[in-house]
């Protein structure tokens, strides 16, 4: 072999072994940094739901810092929106206050409910109403139509103005369930959320509607007690207060991937004992009973 020829063959081998080298490093650094910038991300869009739609939101946040390549996106509209939408696939989880069974039109073979939390619901005044207990008859009475005047009741004279939650809306569908026993609701305005009825009742005197008790804290609305008992977490845990319910994250079939991990991740010990309780839910592990579709409760 040339002189020429070896010093030709030593530059090619040491071009390679430099190439190599810096291709090494350059995929070391890469893989080792906070995010790659060639990773895809994985996103989940979550609709339904008002009453979870805040939880929903924090835990999605937690679950972003720890997981950079995720994006979670959630979208209120009601348990009906987010149940329809699921079953249609359109959506990753559709978050809903109700058992599927109990929503119409919706076919349960084609989604699975994951529990995540535990809302208590409560009726809310304006605090010009000045009252801050009635009883189970005298709620009825509202409701349904039967009573129109807070003087009839031993408030103020004042036009009663009821504030009722649209078709479709979990929270309604729990709380009539739980307060008018099969009756008919009086005619109302209605509103798609948590968050708009909070807004309305702080503001119109003689107001009363319902809130999850994650929206209770807004000034100038007064919770009520029911026949002498108050909306706490320690009474639906006993359902000594008996207007609550299960909030389920429901997804098109099982669970899998990234949505089965954030999930997992709502239900850790981390969610259930940190922003669940701060945020005024109730966790699932505190409950003493269960309660059913049908709505019957017995001891855990």
């Amino acid at each position: 072999m040339t002189r020429k020829k070896l010093l030709t063959r030593i530059g090619i081998i040491a071009i390679v072994v430099l190439a190599l080298y810096y291709g090494s490093t350059h995929r070391g650094l890469t893989s080792n940094s906070a995010v790659s910038p060639n990773a895809t991300t994985k996103n989940i869009l979550i609709v339904g739901s008002t009453a979870l739609q805040p939880l929903a939101e924090r835990a999605g946040a937690e679950y972003e810092k720890a997981n950079r390549n995720t994006q979670i996106t959630v979208q209120g509209g009601g348990s009906g929106a987010g149940l329809t939408q699921v079953a249609a696939g359109s959506v990753q989880i559709g978050n809903s206050d109700i058992f599927a069974e109990n929503s119409d039109g919706i076919d349960t073979s084609k989604i699975v409910g994951h529990k995540v939390a535990v809302v208590g619901i409560a009726p809310v005044v304006n605090k010009g109403v000045g009252l801050k207990n009635l009883t189970s008859t005298q709620l009825q009475d509202i409701f349904t139509g039967r009573v129109t005047n807070w003087k009839q009741l031993g408030g103020p004279n004042l036009t009663i103005t009821v504030v009722n939650r649209s078709a479709g809306s979990g929270t309604r569908s729990v709380f009539e369930g739980a307060v008018l026993a099969g009756q008919a609701a009086t005619k109302a305005q209605e509103q798609d959320s948590n968050g708009t009825v909070q807004k309305i009742v702080s503001a119109t005197p003689g107001a009363i509607s319902y809130l999850s008790f994650s929206y209770m804290s807004a000034q100038n609305i007064q919770a009520l007690d029911i026949n002498g008992v108050s909306p706490t977490r320690s009474n639906v845990e006993t359902n000594r207060w008996r207007i609550w319910g299960y909030e389920f994250m429901y997804t098109h079939g099982k669970a899998q991937g990234e949505t089965h991990r954030f999930i997992t991740f709502f239900q850790s010990k981390r969610i259930q004992q940190g922003i669940v309780q701060q945020l005024g839910y109730i966790p699932l592990a505190g409950m003493k009973v269960d309660k059913n579709a049908q709505g019957k409760v017995s001891d855990r």
